[in-house]
């Protein structure tokens, strides 16, 4: 099994953006599981999306679930799915099963910030873009 490639940029084969995703390590993985943020947020944070973490409060956008909302409780990084406290499914036997969602199909309406390293790369990055809004003003 060949390693994963840190050199590939992109590629408009559908087959190589693929092979990208399926083979990334997690640490990569966990920039594919994002959602955008709600209005309220993007005008705090100066972001439109941010990576999901357990805790986060989110909004089903599409869907059966659609406006629902709920805590993460669990988030597969190897599927690139999300489960959400109290959606649950019933199976034929009766048993209750949490459904996984797909990031992109959920917004952020509270981040979970008890993670002081998370604190200070959303500090960060919403420093970055005040100061790149800052430059586009002057052009």
């Amino acid at each position: 099994m060949k390693k994963f490639s840190k050199k590939w940029k992109s590629s408009k084969q559908k087959r190589k953006q693929r092979k990208y995703r399926y083979k990334a390590p997690l640490h990569i993985r966990h920039k594919f599981v994002t959602a955008n943020l709600s209005k309220e947020l993007r005008k705090r944070y100066f972001r439109r999306s941010l990576p999901l973490r357990k805790g986060d409060t989110v909004r089903i956008m599409r869907g059966s679930f659609k406006k629902k909302t709920g805590k993460i409780s669990d988030v597969n990084l190897l599927n690139s799915k999300v489960f959400i406290e109290g959606v649950q499914q019933s199976k034929r036997d009766g048993t209750k099963v949490n459904v996984p969602f797909e990031p992109s199909n959920l917004q952020i309406t509270a981040l979970n910030l008890e993670d002081k390293k998370r604190m200070k790369i959303i500090e960060r990055k919403t420093k970055q873009t005040k100061e790149e809004k800052k430059k586009e003003k002057k052009k």
